[in-house]
């Protein structure tokens, strides 16, 4: 029987990625684009069954750091096992491109100190052979992944591409060397740089402390790049900042001006703090107002509790500040376990945690990783067991735990964490969960503007896996906000917010990007370690089920989560036209 498509996917509930209503259709695949969507007369060479499933546009990340494995690995995981079929990396500003040898060192600081990925994983994993960002691209030319991969000038090093030591003390940018970062820009965007990002956030410091190169950056200098972008016809902006409420309203003007000077889209990480709750209703109105002036400006968005994970074989966890645990921390996970279940270490420990921030001090506890310092808050602290819930529910927090038995939290604490052998994990909420609630994310998530991001694939590596975000999000809000919203909200907005504009939809001409889902089934497993990194560094990473199958390109990439052994992610270069 001759074949007229490569795949054709029948009796699937197709959520197209533009916010419309499921239809029951099939969806046929020819050459890596969706060649019909309908009753699908002719056969494929691979027939699937989607009867029952959600039939998806693949989800696109934003918001990754993957400018490091993306040239040691070809699986972008955790990523790629949550039904995401394009990243973009090089985000907040930091990166490995532009360099030059004598840098090398400069850019893993900034990397191991703002994204927690080890510097030894950095410099055994880093081949550097590349100076300029074109060639670094082409150093990415020549890979193979199972997503597809679109990379940002990061201006911390193309600052100290072009300043060197001036730019690592924060010195003024010269006329001279804003002309230069403007040609760099505008040759890069050309090359297929997706875009530019920056960072003006205060806690993002290099290993030794030292603010990001970007960190005092002047007007200037943002709106020359910002040109730079704009010369090249192409290309968008990220910023992530501390927008400090003194000169909140100030800033955002001089993000307005930049977004108009240059003509290009502005996306802006958006996050409620607990220190100051409300204040995530500031950004999003001066996003509103952008918007209004007709900039296209929109705010990345968290859709769940942001925060650290901690556990015994993780890089931190409550009490490895106290005396008592500093003098285990060379024991296997197997010999910690032992001694932390003996009654003497376990109330020797629980009396260590209980002492105020001097009492500790006097205890001669480390200063630097102390006990006060890793304070957990109990209502924001939940185990992460089979089914993680990430505080949907606030009565499987440590405090209704410890209420409810009579026990103090971190005994609590103590017990979770040698759950599993010592394997047993605890997630504690940070960011977006001031009310211990999800109602300030439900918000943020319906405002205009906003797209479903922030998940930091390929960084945090010790404390944080969000780049499961996007299999929550769809089950959380799928059946609140609605399953065809929170599918447009990490497919076609994304896609089209940095000029990825043939994909994110389910139509003719099309990427063939798609995910085939059991909804019932969709959850994260609970996260887990693993030594896969250069050097044999560890990693927390995190499956999940209800994938019946992941295509890009037109390959099936992943089947009921397990890879197939196809590679057809490769570099995106530059903004990607629809089909005509």
């Amino acid at each position: 029987m001759e074949h007229e498509y490569d795949i054709v996917i029948r009796h699937g509930k197709v959520v197209d990625g533009t916010g419309a209503e499921p239809f029951l259709a099939d969806v046929a695949i020819s050459g890596g684009r969706i060649a019909a969507v309908g009753e699908v007369k002719g056969r494929g060479k691979e027939e699937l069954d989607a009867k029952g499933l959600l039939v998806t546009p693949g989800f696109v990340d934003i918001h990754t750091h993957y400018d490091g494995q993306a040239t040691w690995a070809e699986r972008l995981t955790p990523s790629s096992w949550h039904g995401i079929t394009t990243v973009v990396s090089g985000n907040c500003g930091v990166g490995f491109a532009p360099v030059r040898e004598k840098d090398h060192e400069c850019l893993i600081e900034l990397m191991e100190g703002i994204e927690d990925i080890p510097g030894t994983v950095l410099h055994d994993g880093l081949k550097w052979n590349w100076e300029t960002f074109e060639e670094y691209m082409d150093a990415l030319d020549v890979c193979k992944w199972d997503v597809d991969l679109a990379v940002q000038l990061p201006h911390a090093p193309l600052r100290v591409y072009v300043m060197g030591d001036r730019a690592i003390r924060h010195e003024d940018a010269t006329p001279e060397d804003i002309a230069k970062m403007r040609e760099i820009t505008r040759d890069a965007m050309k090359a297929g740089a997706i875009g530019f990002s920056t960072s003006r956030l205060i806690s993002h410091k290099s290993v030794k402390g030292v603010p990001t190169p970007s960190y005092h950056s002047k007007e200037e200098e943002l709106t020359g790049i910002a040109l730079g972008v704009k010369d090249a016809g192409k290309g968008v902006l990220q910023l992530i900042s501390d927008f400090k409420e003194e000169g909140r309203e100030q800033e955002y003007a001089m993000v307005h001006r930049i977004v108009e000077a240059s003509g290009r889209p502005m996306s802006i990480s958006v996050v409620q703090f607990h220190h100051e709750p409300d204040s995530w209703r500031e950004h999003m109105a001066m996003i509103a107002k952008g918007r209004e002036k007709g900039l296209n400006m929109h705010a990345q968005v968290a859709p769940r509790p942001v925060g650290a994970i901690f556990g015994l074989s993780t890089s931190a966890h409550p009490f490895m500040g106290l005396q008592c645990f500093r003098e285990i921390a060379s024991k296997t996970l197997e010999e910690k376990v032992a001694i932390m279940r003996t009654p003497e270490f376990r109330k020797r420990a629980l009396e260590e945690a209980s002492l105020g921030p001097q009492e500790l001090r006097r205890e001669g506890a480390d200063q630097s990783g102390a006990a006060p310092g890793m304070v957990l808050a109990g209502s924001r602290t939940f185990p992460l067991g089979e089914k993680p819930d990430y505080g949907l529910d606030p009565e499987t927090s440590v405090a209704a735990i410890a209420k409810r038995e009579g026990r103090d939290e971190n005994e609590v604490i103590y017990d979770l964490l040698l759950e599993d052998d010592g394997k047993n994990l605890i997630f504690s909420a940070i960011l977006n969960y001031h009310s211990h609630d999800y109602s300030a994310i439900r918000e943020m998530l319906t405002l205009p503007g906003a797209i479903i991001a922030l998940g930091d694939g390929g960084a945090h590596v010790g404390q944080v896996v969000d780049a499961t975000f996007q299999t929550t999000s769809l089950k959380t809000w799928g059946s609140d906000i609605g399953v065809p919203e929170i599918v447009r909200l990490q497919t076609s907005v994304p896609a089209k917010a940095v000029g990825l504009f043939d994909r994110g939809v389910i139509a003719p001409g099309m990427r063939a990007d798609i995910n085939l889902i059991d909804f019932d089934n969709l959850w994260v497993q609970r996260p887990y370690v693993a030594h896969d990194l250069p050097t044999g560094a560890p990693r927390l990473l995190q499956k999940a089920t209800g994938y019946v199958a992941t295509i890009v390109k037109g390959e099936v990439t992943y089947r009921n989560g397990e890879p197939t052994g196809a590679l057809p992610g490769r570099l995106i270069r530059g903004e990607q036209h629809a089909p005509a």
